[in-house]
């Protein structure tokens, strides 16, 4: 009499078109809620079952080889696979056509297979759970980057908290029926860990740094997860971040940005001097070519200087004077062209 199964991917909790990813995660988060050394009492038995159902559909569809197979021919995918080579040794002859499921007199594949080895094989899902490894749980946390920082890379000390199953009671939280006395019930136990990451240099604001290895701690010998670090970049008062371009606003004296001068400038290292050309307006730029943050595509962006003309806090007599000649030199009215645009005369 055939039995109904349970369809793999409705048992992991995923579309039929999930990728990899998605089917690794979720049977990581289902492994580690439905473990059996995680229950105790009556539960115990449902999760055992639950446990190796899952296992089951894991190693299936974990394997994009197997995966395709179980999209092609469903559960009795063995069969199919073991019948064609069987048929395809043999020679197809004319009542088998080779169509997965069965023959062309509407013969169940599965009973030619039954005639052929005298036995079905044993679905992979058929593996007891116990010793089975559980990859642990993958761990997220923020750091926090300057600029100067991102410039060159960085090395962080990082303390992480993770849950450890308790030790006495194998994380089942109970012990002969009671609430265990060395977790309380909890069945873990938090653990404080610290660790030394490097971020590469360049790294964007919201760039999530994965470090292989160092999430949770795997169950019965698990893999342990992995740490993903998710970057926050600070605002800077001076440098302002555009791409792998840096900005910064330089002030300059009225007779520097109309004689020309060269001035000491800020960068994400040390100071620069650079030429304030002649003439220069207020809001022009200089750029500093290569001075800026690692680009993805290689080198680094640009360094850019807005100028902004500023005016003594105090003026002497004699810059008065100077003031007061300057005034009185014919000039271009510089509203003008406001003027003109408003309507005005």
């Amino acid at each position: 009499m055939a039995t109904t199964e349970r369809d793999y991917y409705a048992i992991l909790g995923v579309a039929r078109t999930a990728t990899q990813d998605d089917i690794k995660k979720a049977y990581r988060k289902l492994a580690r809620q439905y473990h059996p050394d995680l229950h105790g009492g009556a539960r115990k038995a449902e999760m055992e079952k639950k446990f190796k159902e899952l296992n089951g559909a894991h190693e299936v569809l974990g394997d994009p080889e197997t995966r395709k197979k179980y999209d092609r021919y469903g559960h009795r995918w063995q069969e199919a696979e073991a019948y064609e080579k069987a048929r395809q040794q043999a020679g197809a002859g004319p009542g088998m056509s080779g169509r997965p499921g069965s023959t062309e007199g509407g013969q169940d594949f599965g009973d030619i297979f039954e005639s052929l080895f005298g036995r079905r094989s044993q679905p992979r899902g058929g593996a007891g759970f116990r010793g089975f490894a559980v990859q642990g749980e993958d761990l997220d946390t923020d750091v926090r980057l300057t600029l100067r920082e991102v410039l060159t890379g960085v090395s962080r000390r990082l303390e992480i908290s993770e849950p450890i199953p308790c030790a006495t009671c194998s994380g089942a939280g109970r012990q002969k029926g009671r609430p265990c006395q060395t977790c309380g019930g909890a069945g873990s136990r938090l653990e404080t860990k610290t660790i030394e990451v490097r971020i590469p240099a360049g790294v964007q604001d919201g760039t999530r740094v994965r470090v292989a290895g160092k999430g949770q701690q795997g169950m019965h010998r698990g893999k342990p997860g992995d740490l993903y670090l998710r970057v926050i970049v600070e605002s800077d008062r001076i440098f302002r971040r555009q791409g792998s371009d840096v900005h910064v606003i330089l002030p300059v004296w009225p007779w520097e940005a109309a004689l020309g001068a060269e001035v000491l400038a800020p960068t994400l290292m040390d100071p620069v001097r650079v030429k304030v050309p002649a003439g220069s307006k207020a809001e022009g730029k200089l750029r500093l070519k290569g001075k800026g943050l690692p680009a993805a595509s290689g080198g680094h962006g640009d360094l850019f200087f807005t100028l902004q003309i500023v005016m003594p806090g105090s003026i002497s007599e004699e810059d008065l004077k100077l003031y007061e000649q300057l005034g009185h030199s014919p000039h271009q009215d510089p509203r003008a062209d406001l003027l003109r645009r408003t309507g005005g005369s």
